[in-house]
C-alpha cells in the first residue's frame, strides 16, 4: 500500500479536496492504459478515465484501506468499462438490425489506427472474447497483476481466477489458430504472385 496515497486520501476525506489532484496524477496513466486495452479505443478510454476519477472522488468517503486504493480504482474501472462494453454491444446489435448490409458499416480512420497499435490478429481475437475474459487477460498479461490481485478486482477467489484464466487462454488460442492459418494462406498467395 502506498502510504503517501493513503495519507492524501485521508486528507481528501477530511475536506482537503486539492489533494485529489495528486491522487489522480499518480493513477491516471495506469487506469488509462487499462481502460484502453479493455475498450480498444483511445477516445473511449480517455472519457472513461474522466468518469472513473469523478466517480471515485464522489465515493472517496466509502473507500476503506483494506486492499489499497489502486485495487479500489481498478474495480471501479472494471465495472465502468464493462458497462461501456455492454452498451456498445447493444448498440452494435441495434445497428446490425437497422443495417442488414455489412458494407454499409465501415471502420473509421481511428479504428484502423487502433487495430494497428494492438496487432490486427490479437485485436480481432480479443474482440471475440466476452468482457470478463478480456478483462482477465488484460489484467494478467498487460497489467501484470497476480491472480490474487485480479480476484480482488473481479470479486472472485484466486482459484476461480486461475481456472478462468486457463480456460480463457485455451479459448484465445483456438480463436487465434484460424487467424494464423489465414495469414499463412495470404502470405503463400503473395509468394505465388511474386514468383509468377
Amino acid at each position: 500500500m502506498n502510504e503517501e496515497i493513503e495519507y492524501r486520501i485521508k486528507r481528501v476525506q477530511a475536506g482537503e479536496i486539492q489533494d485529489y489532484a495528486y491522487i489522480v496524477k499518480e493513477h491516471q496513466r495506469q487506469i488509462f492504459v487499462y481502460c484502453w486495452r479493455l475498450l480498444g479505443s483511445e477516445q473511449e478510454a480517455e472519457e472513461a478515465v474522466q468518469d472513473i476519477f469523478v466517480n471515485a472522488f464522489e465515493k472517496i468517503n466509502m473507500y476503506k484501506p483494506t486492499a489499497g486504493f489502486s485495487f479500489w480504482l481498478y474495480k471501479m474501472a472494471y465495472r465502468h468499462c464493462l458497462n461501456l462494453i455492454r452498451r456498445r454491444n447493444l448498440q452494435r446489435k441495434f445497428r446490425t438490425i437497422l443495417y442488414t448490409s455489412a458494407n454499409m458499416i465501415s471502420d473509421s480512420a481511428a479504428q484502423v489506427m487502433e487495430r494497428q497499435l494492438f496487432s490486427e490478429p490479437l485485436s480481432r481475437a480479443l474482440d471475440q472474447l466476452n468482457a470478463e475474459e478480456r478483462n482477465l487477460l488484460v489484467l494478467r498479461i498487460f497489467e501484470e497483476k497476480s491472480f490474487g490481485e485480479i480476484g480482488e478486482i473481479m470479486n472472485k477467489s484466486e482459484g476461480a481466477i486461475k481456472k478462468k484464466y486457463g480456460r480463457t487462454k485455451t479459448k484465445l488460442k483456438k480463436i487465434m489458430e484460424p487467424i494464423e492459418e489465414e495469414q499463412k494462406c495470404v502470405n503463400y498467395k503473395t509468394e505465388i504472385k511474386n514468383k509468377a
